[in-house]
């Protein structure tokens, strides 16, 4: 278990590495050869107390022990100079074993300054190596706060979701597993502990458990396997499973998708999360996989299925795609996995992933034994994982794993003991399931009878009512029709008019309705000549296309709100009428549609490519709680009483700004007499020294700023060596600011990194200036008014040094500066708590939704 020093340790040899390596990875790389650095010296010293002689730092390696390196007599340079020397030669170490020698082949730091290398070496120096499990703990949490490789589709998954697929698929001594995109190898460790644990006699009333023996320990080493197509990758991956006990790891670099060499092996076991995109112009794989495919999530999944033994179980994490999209490789792929060994889906919620990425995804479960004894795919839907689906992923009580995981053992050891099935696919007279929520089987038969083959829970959700079901369950068709909107051509719209068309953009993905935004006009004579799709107050309003892949609209009701002005309805946007306002209030239907189990189940009916799209007929095919009207008013008064608390807390966050109240007495000053002022530099043609290399330096663009109020911490494009020498440098605390179109907007430097020349980089004088109180000043009406009179330029307007210099800006004292910026930062406070709030009575909405 990782001691609370132990992460703070780390925390700070990253807090000190940021401003030279921003990237996490390359930060992770770092702190690993460090670590090993230490570790391979403790190791030594332990040898030596116990008599015997040193292993790793003999020879003519022994002037770079690290305790020489650590000698507070070296100064800065010459440490730095050891420590370089040292990564250089120590893959060519004789007295280390290969596993060693490659964590460090081509192991450098990219950076030249002592200070920051003492500091850093301090941190990892204070970490406490007592046994090689501790040290794997210190380094699995490294490899979690890696985050994210997003532009290849691949994040890192975390460790209950390994663990709940691992206890799912139940690897035994015996089996070969592989990992065929393992990343850091967490599902082989996972595996590892699986297999050791059911063998330590613990949790064993029966005393059935027999310990491994030295030879099953050997071949058990020997059955886990893992392929990565980078080589960090699987120099990351060697280190965790070495730290987890397991010495000599096989791990291979290799490209899974595109390479033959090792396409004649197939495994007992294969567990995986492979990457979700592909490179532009998609992958080009070799002709044996059996679908035709040019995306890397269908063919990791077709590459899974063809690799398993005859009687092989899998486990893979698959994103939307893989369950519902409509294109023929997706449909073809879906009906050979359910006919193929696929016996459960389930869904896992979408925030599983955050801080990473909010992607939606399932896992596929195969069982080739329990595939051809069933004529059943069992569903399971997980609404909580434990943790808050939120970015900060704060653990809470709320886990529906555990029982996910029993319910699906309990299936499995009863097909597997020849247990009887139900016409419905339940088990009989054994295991009992069907008091398991969330749980749900569907025939073979009836998904291949699909057209799409879709294998989406709510695609399949129970129709009959249930005991926790409190109201019948009526269909829209009974209740309501559809009307779809008129398309209107480009050529209909004109400049202004007092009609406006209502588009798909009007409805916003919380259900809420912008009547303003982008407001496109058609003649007023429309209005007469379309009067069938007029939109009056307290029309319900559902969005029936989305962009394919992200769906964020697609299926989402709203209730129009004309605020006197008139509207007629456009293509693709489906307005109920003919409703049977006897037995449906209309605000119910509205805050039904928009529950998140209904959303779920338009998505998975939504057909197309580049677009996704559900017709009236999918629309209209829901079932929803239908109590009496009185009780369907009363949820409708409950859900408005939360709204509007949540509107009064969006109120303050949204408008709240930091309010500097400037008093006449205070000294004025130009900026230029208390900061230094400098414009960006750009290299030309830009995209030539452009590179995708990690280790590249970081390049600051105006995009980086999209996510951020204040500081700027991380940057999407890296520029090279070259580039950076034609660019101006901004190091950690330094301001910049956009000199062009968007201009004023300050924000701090969290890294170093370097400005073209559309940024200023501003560095104060800290005797004079606050560093808050200068962010909160250069971003307050006072300063952005002089920036708009200043500014030059027609359509493009610039500032420049010369104009900012120039700006005046009130000056109090140093203690009056701090004032200030406390009581902003305790008005910060606030609006966060206001956050809270939103976000606490959007979840009670939420629950009074699915109570019904």
């Amino acid at each position: 278990m990782l001691n609370a020093e132990t992460k703070k340790i780390i925390n700070s040899a990253r807090d000190v590495l940021v401003g030279k390596i921003p990237d996490p990875k390359a930060q992770v790389e770092q702190i690993t050869f460090a670590m090993f650095y230490k570790f391979m010296d403790e190791k030594d010293n332990e040898a030596v107390a116990l008599g015997g002689k040193k292993q790793f730092f003999t020879g003519e390696f022994e002037n770079f022990s690290w305790s020489k390196l650590m000698d507070a007599r070296l100064g800065g340079t010459e440490r730095m100079d050891l420590y370089t020397q040292a990564l250089a030669k120590m893959s060519q170490n004789p007295h280390i074993a290969q596993l060693f020698r490659d964590i460090y082949k081509d192991a450098f730091i990219p950076f030249r300054s002592p200070e920051t290398l003492s500091l850093f070496l301090k941190e990892i120096d204070q970490l406490d190596y007592t046994n090689t499990e501790s040290l794997g703990d210190a380094f699995e949490y490294l490899l979690s706060v890696m985050g994210s490789q997003g532009d290849a589709g691949q994040f890192r998954t975390p460790r209950h979701i390994i663990d709940f697929i691992v206890n799912v698929v139940d690897p035994q001594k015996s089996d070969s597993i592989l990992d065929p995109a393992c990343g850091t190898a967490g599902f082989l460790i996972s595996s590892y502990k699986h297999i050791v644990k059911q063998h330590d006699g613990k949790d064993d009333p029966e005393n059935k458990e027999t310990p491994l023996t030295p030879d099953e320990k050997k071949d058990l080493m020997k059955n886990l396997m893992g392929y990565d197509i980078s080589p960090d990758m699987v120099r990351l991956s060697k280190v965790n499973l070495y730290l987890h006990g397991l010495p000599n790891p096989t791990i291979y670099e290799y490209d899974t998708l595109s390479s033959e060499e090792k396409w004649d092996e197939n495994f007992d076991v294969i567990l995986a999360n492979p990457p979700f995109m592909s490179p532009k112009g998609g992958i080009k794989p070799h002709k044996r996989f059996s679908i035709q495919a040019n995306r890397a999530e269908v063919l990791f999944v077709d590459y899974i299925i063809e690799h398993l033994k005859s009687n092989g179980r899998a486990g893979i994490i698959v994103p939307e795609g893989i369950i519902f999209q409509s294109s023929n490789a997706y449909k073809e792929l879906r009906k050979t996995l359910i006919e193929d060994g696929l016996y459960c889906v389930v869904s896992l919620p979408s925030g599983v992933f955050n801080p990473y990425a909010g992607v939606k995804t399932s896992v596929l479960f195969f069982d080739k034994e329990i595939s051809k004894r069933s004529k059943h795919i069992l569903f399971v839907k997980i609404n909580s994982d434990g943790f808050d689906l939120g970015a900060q992923r704060r653990p809470n009580i709320n886990n529906d794993i555990p029982l996910a995981v029993e319910a699906i053992n309990k299936y499995q050891k009863h097909i597997k003991n020849n247990g009887k099935l139900s016409i419905g696919g339940w088990p009989e007279e054994g295991e009992n399931i069907d008091t398991y929520p969330n749980l749900q089987f569907v025939s073979k038969k009836e998904i291949l009878e699909n057209s799409d083959h879709n294998l989406s829970f709510e695609r399949y959700i129970i129709e009959k009512v249930r005991e926790n079901n409190k109201w019948p369950q009526v269909s829209l068709f009974e209740l309501a029709d559809l009307q779809n909107g008129f398309a209107f051509k480009s050529d209909d719209y004109i400049k202004h008019s007092n009609t406006l068309n209502f588009r798909m953009s009007n409805i916003k993905p919380d259900a809420s309705v912008d009547v303003e935004y982008h407001p496109k006009y058609l003649p007023d004579t429309y209005y007469e000549k379309y009067k069938d799709f007029i939109l009056k107050d307290g029309d319900v309003v559902i969005a029936m296309t989305d962009m394919a892949g992200d769906p964020k609209i697609l299926g989402v009701p709203t209730i129009v709100l004309t605020n006197n002005k008139r509207f007629l309805l456009n293509q693709r946007v489906g307005k109920f009428k003919d409703i049977d306002t006897q037995r449906l209030f209309i605000p119910y239907l509205k805050y039904i549609l928009q529950s998140q189990r209904v959303r779920d189940y338009y998505k998975s009916l939504g057909g197309g490519s580049a677009q996704i799209n559900i017709s009236k007929k999918d629309i209209l095919s829901i079932k929803i709680p239908l109590p009496p009207i009185v009780i369907q008013k009363e949820v409708v008064e409950e859900i408005e009483y939360y709204q509007k608390i949540i509107d009064g807390a969006k109120q303050v966050a949204d408008n709240w700004k930091p309010n500097l109240k400037i008093d006449p007495n205070w000294n004025e000053i130009k900026i230029g007499e208390i900061c230094k002022i400098e414009r960006g530099a750009s290299p030309r043609p830009i995209d030539k020294f452009m590179t995708k290399d990690p280790k590249g330096f970081n390049w600051i663009k105006i995009g980086d700023t999209k996510n951020s109020d204040k500081y700027i911490t991380q940057t999407a494009y890296k520029v090279t060596i070259q580039g950076a020498k034609k660019s101006r440098k901004v190091f950690i605390g330094d301001f910049i600011l956009s000199n062009s179109m968007s201009f004023g907007r300050p924000y701090i430097m969290k890294i170093e990194g370097y400005i073209h020349d559309g940024w200023l980089r501003i560095s104060e004088d800290a005797t004079k200036v606050n560093k808050d109180y200068l962010y909160y000043i250069l971003g307050s009406k006072v300063v952005i008014d002089q920036f708009e009179r200043s500014a030059t330029g027609g359509v493009v307007r610039n500032l420049n040094s010369e104009l900012v210099k120039n700006v005046k800006i009130p000056l109090p004292p140093l203690e009056i500066q701090k004032q200030i910026v406390d009581r902003i930062e305790n008005e910060k406070l606030l609006v966060e708590s206001n956050k809270k709030i939103i976000e606490i009575f959007e979840e009670k909405i939420k629950n009074t939704i699915s109570n019904i």
